[in-house]
């Protein structure tokens, strides 16, 4: 764990360590999900502004000490392989997978996969950072080639940075951050609390039971708050 809000220091922790904590969950969780190697750019790029792309889009809100937006872009390689190893190491048989990364039981898996990383992001924000955010549930949709989606948020100086992730099978994924321009200031030395292990959230998730996800439960319900979301 990177203890960020415990190190004695004056500096300010601002978005760059922000995003270092996401791109800790992001690893963490795809880990334990059983994507053992995957591994982010050392390099971030400094963005405009936050797109949902091709070939499936995820994206979550949050907020409460402050506000942002997180959007993980997946190419349909990288999708597949993640969604493919996920329920492998669940042992979901080979000849139930989906083929396809425009299946409903894809978009779902990896909307879960996002929803349990911006959850071990809220955590550890809450035991490093000692303030509180909350999230939204996660939108996700497979995107045609040819079409962009921006996703707005009203931030207080928005600040936006994107992070290549690549996977055991060199394939790539792009996070994507926007957040309020923030900084925290560490006033005094305070003892960390037990943070949670992303093994528990895994394993709070009812699908973590070992049974095939189903997408007709929520997948009709997902596009309708993704829409209202997107304003369409």
């Amino acid at each position: 764990m990177n203890k960020l809000a415990t190190t004695k220091r004056s500096r300010a922790i601002t978005t760059e360590e922000v995003l270092l904590i996401l791109c800790h969950s992001v690893n963490e969780v795809l880990k334990n999900a059983g994507n053992r190697k995957v591994e982010y750019s050392p390099m971030v790029q400094k963005i405009n502004k936050t797109c949902l792309r091709p070939d499936i889009g995820c994206f979550v809100l949050f907020d409460g000490g402050f506000s942002g937006l997180v959007i993980i872009n997946f190419t349909a390689e990288a999708a597949m392989e993640i969604y493919r190893k996920y329920l492998l190491s669940m042992g979901m048989p080979e000849s139930e997978l989906a083929q396809f990364h425009t299946s409903d039981e894809v978009g779902n898996v990896m909307g879960e996969i996002m929803n349990q990383i911006v959850g071990d992001f809220t955590n550890k924000v809450r035991h490093q950072l000692r303030t509180s955010i909350t999230q939204s549930q996660p939108k996700m949709m497979a995107i045609n080639k040819q079409v962009q989606i921006s996703v707005n948020t009203t931030l207080d100086q928005p600040q936006s940075r994107r992070v290549t992730f690549n996977t055991e099978d060199n394939n790539i994924f792009y996070l994507e951050l926007s957040m309020d321009k923030t900084e925290f200031i560490k006033l005094h030395d305070f003892d960390e609390d037990e943070l949670e292990n992303p093994d528990d959230i895994l394993a709070d998730n009812p699908r973590h039971s070992g049974k095939r996800a189903t997408p007709e439960a929520q997948s009709n319900n997902d596009h309708d708050d993704l829409m209202n979301d997107l304003g369409i």
